[in-house]
């Protein structure tokens, strides 16, 4: 299995086609875990891993050349989405996983990383 979904909060997962969204940035053949988080749980992880007390809108970490993990907190995206210039949680819940997949191609945060965001948002709409 190339992508599996785990939803750990009391929300239905959102309606954005994660897999697809994968396949098209890091291709089929990557091993990706997603996990939706629920404040706490992401507080917990962002402590354990970055040493910040606070709970991430997302983490991601590499775990080979062609597997990873994604962390999504979509509570915080939520909170964040105004401040962050987006229209409702679930879209910028979107960008942020893509910035994740991002983060495991290899990229840093940079106008190059901002700018290919916004062409795989393009790409499935957001």
């Amino acid at each position: 299995m190339s992508f599996s979904l785990l939803n750990k909060t009391r929300g239905a997962t959102p309606a954005i086609p994660f897999g697809k969204i994968k396949d098209q940035v890091l291709g089929k053949d990557y091993d990706l875990s997603l996990a939706l988080l629920q404040p706490a749980q992401a507080r917990r992880v962002t402590r354990e891993t970055k040493h910040k007390d606070k709970a991430s809108n997302v983490l991601s970490f590499p775990l080979s050349k062609n597997s990873g993990e994604i962390f999504l907190c979509p509570a915080t995206a939520r909170a964040q989405a105004h401040e962050y210039g987006y229209k409702n949680g679930e879209l910028f819940l979107a960008h942020l996983f893509i910035h994740g997949l991002l983060h495991l191609k290899g990229y840093a945060h940079s106008d190059m990383m901002d700018n290919e965001e916004d062409k795989v948002a393009q790409r499935f709409g957001y």
